[in-house]
């Protein structure tokens, strides 16, 4: 990790009521104390009924764990129905949005284009992006992992400024991992995100790549998260299905300790 902090971010996807929502983040506060807070960073993104509900636990009892959101549409308003736009997510105090994520690149078509106006918005709103990247199984038994990590972000941070890439997150998710109980063996995630580091290295700065908080996901658990954050350049996690339960999220919050 080098000195930076983690973060651990629960997506929730399509789960839990706005009244489910408020009973998982109420176990949280109560569980979660100092010590764990000192030790990383959380963060939960409900679905987008449930924003408002968690919002206002969170702000009423100062609970030190930050809102997200899974998505954001590009432009502030207009005729986009069904879309939520950053200004919306802003007003609530929505600190990170997840963008491009491999659900809405693979079943709702997101091209690369689209994922970096989103991206672009989520700065420009002050929001933080926790931008997605991964492989399918064909691409990474054939040898084009790296290509296709690669290929995504010079796409998606096209336009990012120095500054603006030195504050963002970055989420490795090999897309045959995602929901399945498969995981990148820890070398094999360290490889990736590695590459993901050198390439913020090159394409901007040293001291840019040593600021990106680089998270790995896919099936993360209790049970292989420490071995997880044990490598050098993975700086955290972006959780699915084990984020639902409180108890296990804290598991993992705490880093396996």
């Amino acid at each position: 990790m080098a000195g930076r902090k983690p973060l651990i971010s629960g997506n929730w996807k399509m789960n839990h009521t706005h009244l489910d929502a408020i009973a998982v983040v109420q176990k949280l506060a109560y569980t979660l104390g100092q010590a764990d807070y000192d030790r990383a960073d959380v963060s939960v993104h409900p679905a987008f009924t449930a924003l408002r509900s968690v919002q206002t636990l969170l702000d009423a009892d100062n609970v030190p764990v930050a809102l997200g959101a899974q998505n954001v549409h590009p432009k502030d308003s207009g005729a986009f129905t069904g879309e939520v736009s950053p200004v919306m997510l802003a007003k609530l105090n929505v600190r990170y949005v997840i963008v491009g994520h491999s659900e809405r690149r693979e079943l709702f078509g997101e091209t690369d284009s689209f994922v970096n106006e989103k991206l672009l918005a989520v700065l420009k709103h002050d929001m933080t992006p926790i931008l997605c990247v991964g492989e399918t199984l064909e691409e990474r038994e054939a040898g084009t992992t790296e290509t296709k990590v690669i290929g995504q972000l010079e796409a998606d941070f096209e336009g990012v400024s120095p500054e603006a890439a030195a504050g963002m997150v970055v989420a490795y998710e090999p897309i045959w991992a995602i929901g399945t109980g498969r995981t990148a063996s820890p070398g094999d995630a360290q490889a990736v995100c590695g590459a993901i580091r050198s390439w913020l290295k090159e394409h901007y700065s040293s001291a840019v790549a040593a600021q990106v908080r680089v998270q790995y996901g896919g099936s993360v658990t209790p049970a292989n998260i420490a071995e997880l954050m044990a490598q050098e350049d993975i700086d955290g996690a972006l959780v699915g299905g084990a984020s639902l339960d409180a108890e296990r999220f804290v598991q993992i919050a705490r880093l396996g300790h």
